[in-house]
């Protein structure tokens, strides 16, 4: 591949897993742009990349790895970003891996983890219900929706900046944007080892976070596909009760209304929705 690649990483307190990647990368890219995006941490990581002769981006303060990622797009020149781990996870030689299904005419591929490559088993089960949650809205197979490790076309990448959150959910929100402007996904399995450190997702904090990733993931793609079922259950349940209290008391009680209502807000909430997506995504590649 003869474009210009940047190899992205977040790093947040990450000295022990850059010590591991780093020296692997510089031997087997040494002509691609390694980025370290370091998010306030407080160890060697700026130092250590110092040493590799690899480019760092410093945070004054802790922003988030969503954030990092934002940072590190900006600061790289290239035409292929490809994003990583810090933790000693994602294997540098997947990265050629990556770069080669792009070849084949891809806008974005990801590395796709198996079940033996998952964290835990919660993490496995959540992780197979957002698949199946998003290929079921997508309407193509998804092998890992929040799945760090992607290589993509940075002009495209760049476009969806400013929907990008600054947490962990960057994969999720950056793959709908991709399959709803219809840029070409495509996927390859990689191995990921045990990270080296302690994780900084909040099983409290980070697990409600993915919850509502489900909803951000029909809200990106198509809204009406989220508010649309929820609408008809809620007429459905109106249309129940209605036939329960006439036939039980003779009247059409203030419930069955207010279900009915609700019914209508909620389909016309999500047709707004969905011209405002329609909106959002037909300005994606004017320029």
């Amino acid at each position: 591949m003869n474009s210009r690649i940047s190899i992205v990483i977040p790093a947040k307190n990450e000295q022990a897993g850059l010590e591991k990647i780093l020296p692997e990368l510089g031997e087997l890219y040494p002509d691609y742009n390694i980025i370290v995006v370091d998010d306030g941490s407080n160890d060697r990581t700026e130092q250590l990349c110092k040493s590799n002769n690899v480019t760092v981006v410093r945070h004054p303060y802790s922003k988030g790895n969503g954030a990092s990622i934002k940072t590190g797009a900006r600061a790289a020149d290239s035409d292929i970003l490809v994003f990583m781990d810090a933790d000693g996870q994602h294997k540098p030689e997947d990265v050629r891996r990556l770069l080669d299904k792009m070849n084949e005419g891809f806008d974005m591929v990801v590395g796709a983890r198996s079940a033996s490559s998952q964290a835990s088993v919660g993490r496995l089960c959540a992780n197979t219900f957002y698949n199946w949650f998003a290929s079921l809205i997508v309407g193509q197979k998804i092998d890992d929706l929040t799945s760090g490790y992607r290589a993509v076309k940075s002009r495209y990448f760049r476009e969806f900046l400013y929907l990008l959150p600054n947490g962990f959910s960057y994969p999720t929100t950056c793959t709908m944007a991709f399959f709803r402007s219809g840029y070409s996904v495509g996927y390859i399995p990689v191995e990921v080892e045990k990270r080296i450190g302690r994780s900084h997702i909040r099983w409290l904090r980070d697990g409600t976070r993915f919850l509502l990733i489900l909803f951000k993931i029909g809200t990106l793609y198509s809204p009406l596909k989220i508010f649309l079922p929820v609408s008809l259950i809620s007429f459905g349940t109106g249309v129940c009760y209605y036939l329960f209290t006439y036939i039980t008391a003779g009247r059409f009680t203030n419930m069955s209304a207010l279900l009915f209502t609700t019914s209508v807000i909620i389909f016309l909430m999500g047709l707004i929705s969905e011209q405002i997506t329609s909106l959002l995504y037909s300005k994606v590649g004017d320029d």
